[in-house]
């Protein structure tokens, strides 16, 4: 299919997905829509990404001003703080909403009241480009569908799986502990919703093909509001066939390499981003074969680089980056330490030892932090991802803050040089530690992690240089700007990972080498000579070595 015609390719998706006679009644209606969509969207060939691109991950709301909505203060922050460093922003979702912090959506067409409007969305877009996430595996159990659902109504009676209870769903793969199906009353009995993350999330029904025409419509409203990237949240867990795991099928797959073709015809500059917090394996099976998502996450980053910074030695980390094959043409990695959600366990699978996954647990109990679990088919239970903010996660019993704040700069930085486009949650720019009062409050283990800043608390930190918020701020945005500068961090540049010391994670990009070094001691290392891009954790010794300092980072430019 990969040669032929967009429009070629979508017709015959729809016929995988569905019979032949509803593929041919339904390619009419698309066709239409894109034509609208050609005439107002941009059909310039850009470049879809450069060595300038960096992604801010936020709420709407992680910063508060007074006298301001979120979203304007928002937008000052990122004016104000970051400029051009960080020079694309994804708004997690800030549409009404009933439970999960915004991922249990009521409402895919309005801006939440509290947050602002879509004039407030446009005025961050006049100096960032944005991200927004197409949360399509479920929606509220408030959402008028599902209100039409439970009345039995057009057109949402058959937007929802409600399989008979007795069905034998044991193949399933789950994410939560909780019953796969949730019981409804409707005027026509009781069903028995299928509800992957929660009661208040109920999961859409794909084989209905109005489903799909209805969240190509939405994917249409995103990019004309501005969209740059969309994120395909919970993806995965799309399609539904009792029997199998319900994870990853075929018809899943299709379903992405058809929102691709439609942004190739309505919107070729747009990105689609699949989110999969799954093992490696399975989370860059979304590129396809380089025609279905654009860029994946690299998931099994965030708990690596978490292993080996918190035992001193990236032996997991290398062995992973060695074996890691390269993106397809036209394709990169999402790059990130951190996000809203935990740090997920389920990609360290196959690459550390059950005992290590149960040690970092413990670990991050210790330092007060949350460890949700996952039910598997036997009733048994292991950990699916950590609850804390990553500052406070790579803080260890005896460090001092300057050996915390090195090894968690080390962290930030490097993400920038790996192959794909770097990304930083808020709260890494902010150096925040875990929230334990919000999490009181709210009695959700996230919540540790998605602290709401005001302007007030969070200005004096930033004034202060002496500030972990400041440090961390100031150092972060100021490494992205030599990031910026440098063609060889090019997104479509390959890596190598070279052997050097066991201690240290190297990484070739072009004539750059980033060093990092992730033990409590200095190391005199044997290196190419050139120009030291990044100087405050490293020097060249009259013998010629590099000495790179314990939890330092540099980047050389090798002639």
């Amino acid at each position: 299919m990969k040669d032929q015609s967009p429009s070629t390719r979508i017709q015959q998706r729809l016929k995988l997905l569905y019979s032949d006679s509803i593929a041919e009644s339904l390619w009419p209606r698309l066709s239409s829509r894109l034509e609208k969509a050609k005439e107002v969207f941009d059909q310039s060939a850009n470049p879809l990404w450069t060595e300038k691109d960096a992604i801010l991950i936020t709420y709407g709301d992680s910063i508060k001003e007074e006298g301001m909505v979120p979203l304007r203060a928002l937008d000052r922050f990122v004016r104000e703080e970051l400029g051009d460093a960080i020079p694309l922003v994804h708004i997690l979702p800030f549409f009404p909403y009933t439970s999960d912090d915004g991922f249990s959506i009521s409402d895919y067409e309005m801006v939440r009241e509290d947050l602002g409007d879509w004039s407030d969305v446009s005025a961050l877009h006049e100096h960032h480009d944005l991200m927004f996430d197409l949360v399509l595996n479920h929606c509220s159990a408030s959402h008028a569908w599902f209100q039409q659902f439970l009345k039995d109504e057009e057109p949402g009676r058959g937007y929802f799986h409600a399989p008979d209870p007795s069905t034998d769903l044991s193949e399933v793969v789950r994410p939560r502990t909780h019953p796969l199906l949730t019981p409804f009353e409707t005027t026509a009995g009781t069903k028995h919703v299928w509800t992957t993350f929660s009661a208040d999330q109920v999961d859409l029904d794909f084989s209905n093909p109005d489903v799909l025409v209805a969240f190509l419509d939405i994917l249409l409203l995103f990019v004309r509001r501005g969209a740059r990237m969309i994120r395909l949240d919970a993806i995965a867990f799309l399609w539904k066939v009792p029997g199998t795991s319900s994870l990853h099928l075929n018809e899943t797959h299709e379903v992405v390499k058809l929102m691709r073709d439609v942004l190739e015809i309505a919107a070729p500059g747009v990105i689609l981003l699949t989110e999969t917090n799954v093992p490696h394996e399975e989370n860059v099976s979304y590129f396809g074969d380089g025609d279905e998502a654009r860029m994946v996450y690299q998931f099994p980053l965030p708990p690596l680089l978490l292993h080996g910074l918190r035992r001193g030695k990236p032996e997991a980390l290398n062995a992973w980056a060695k074996a890691l094959d390269a993106p397809p043409e036209g394709c990169t990695f999402f790059n990130f330490t951190s996000s809203h959600d935990g740090i997920g366990m389920r990609p360290l699978e196959g690459l550390v030892s059950h005992e290590d996954v149960l040690e970092l647990a413990d670990q991050i109990r210790a330092g007060g932090g949350k460890v949700n679990e996952r039910s598997l088919a036997d009733g048994s239970k292991k950990p699916y991802e950590l609850n804390a903010t990553y500052f406070s996660a790579l803080k260890l019993p005896d460090d001092d803050e300057s050996t915390h704040l090195k090894r968690f700069l080390l962290s930030q930085t490097l993400p920038m040089c790996l192959q794909g486009i770097p990304a930083f949650y808020i709260h890494c720019l902010t150096a925040t530690p875990n929230d334990l009062e919000g999490m009181a409050r709210t009695g959700q283990n996230r919540t540790i992690n998605r602290k709401m800043w005001q302007r007030s608390e969070l200005d004096p930190l930033l004034e202060d240089p002496n500030s972990p918020a400041s440090i961390c701020l100031k150092t972060i945005t100021t490494r992205l700007k030599i990031r910026a500068s440098e063609e060889d961090f090019h997104p479509d540049v390959p890596q190598e990972i070279p052997d050097i010391h066991e201690d240290l994670f190297a990484v070739k990009r072009g004539k750059l080498l980033a060093l990092h070094n992730f033990s409590s001691s200095s190391l005199d290392i044997q290196v190419p000579q050139g120009e030291l891009l990044l100087t405050d954790d490293a020097r060249y010794l009259d013998s010629g070595n590099l000495r790179l300092d314990p939890l330092g980072v540099t980047w050389i430019r090798c002639s």
